[in-house]
């Protein structure tokens, strides 16, 4: 799902996400689903973050 966010707006999100996954991945270990699960999350909102710095 693509929405309206800025630039600014998803690199927030995406520090985050990427802070939750570390934490996540320490704590539960990097196999665990909460890890995975924030590891695509973190995948796209990168994937948007490029999208929206091409347009």
């Amino acid at each position: 799902m693509i929405t309206q966010e800025s630039p600014e707006e998803l690199i927030t999100r995406i520090n985050n996400v990427r802070s939750l996954m570390i934490s996540t991945g320490m704590s539960k270990g990097l196999n665990d689903y909460e890890t995975l699960k924030y590891s695509e999350e973190l995948d796209k909102l990168i994937n948007e973050y490029q999208l929206t710095a091409l347009s």
